[in-house]
């Protein structure tokens, strides 16, 4: 029996979806209300202590980390393999992988709330978060409401610049990251370039045809239709397309003066 706890939006949570999807795996869903501290919740934190989603379970073994996860998964089930059969394939899928745990998902979060999602932070929900992150929340929202003045901001969007130029690079030697293989490396960027798409920031794509098409194979296969785009939360999109478009001209400016 496989149980996933995870969140619509969380693109952790739909790296692993988009794994199970591309195993051709099914599986029992748990959504983590993340606003509402669901992930806090003492049963939750029995499962996963760090609080985060997403949390694999299978056969009563609990899985972390979605890096693990996806490892987890390709290792334990039958299906199309997700890593290559070298020794070298498997480090270089785990080279972009690990990019993403250092730097890319951090840079992803503080493009995200500085641009659409503090619309979205009531006094209520504020106090909330502070209940559960601590008294540092209150002066991380004032931080994050700057927008794309927000200190932190021209450092991740260049991260995330540096995250296209790297696999147009890598994209000259086949449709996916390691050629002619899809593999866990391509499951794990397809969130990122997902979110990059919402806020209306594909002209980043702009003179990195590889990318684009990159993109393009992978929006078009039926696994990410279910495992992503099935989950897209109406919610968010009209916020961060509406709040993303008034941004980019500012966006687009800073990327050319890099």
């Amino acid at each position: 029996m496989l149980e996933l706890y995870h969140n619509d939006m969380s693109v952790c949570a739909a790296k692993v979806r988009l794994a199970l999807a591309e195993k051709g795996l099914e599986y029992t869903g748990h959504h983590i209300n993340l606003r509402s501290g669901d992930q806090k919740k003492p049963e939750y934190v029995k499962l996963n202590p760090k609080g985060v989603v997403p949390t694999l379970v299978h056969d009563g073994f609990v899985v972390c980390e979605s890096v693990i996860i996806n490892e987890y998964i390709d290792d334990a089930f039958e299906g199309p393999p997700l890593m290559p059969d070298s020794a070298q394939g498997r480090a270089r899928v785990r080279h972009w992988t690990k990019q993403i745990d250092d730097s890319i998902f951090t840079a992803t979060a503080t493009v995200s709330v500085s641009i659409a999602f503090h619309h979205q932070y009531t006094p209520e929900l504020i106090e909330e978060q502070v209940r559960f992150r601590g008294p540092s929340y209150r002066q991380f929202v004032e931080t994050v409401r700057k927008g794309v003045d927000n200190p932190a901001f021209p450092a991740a969007i260049k991260r995330m610049d540096k995250m296209l130029a790297d696999m147009e690079k890598a994209l000259a030697d086949g449709p996916w990251l390691l050629g002619k293989q899809l593999t866990l490396a391509d499951v794990a960027f397809a969130p990122y370039y997902t979110r990059l798409d919402h806020l209306k920031f594909l002209g980043m794509l702009d003179g990195r045809p590889r990318a684009a098409g990159w993109y393009q194979r992978m929006r078009s296969r039926k696994t990410y239709q279910n495992a992503l785009a099935a989950w897209f939360n109406p919610k968010y999109l009209p916020l961060m397309e509406e709040k993303g478009n008034e941004a980019w001209p500012r966006v687009k400016k800073m990327l050319a003066e890099a």
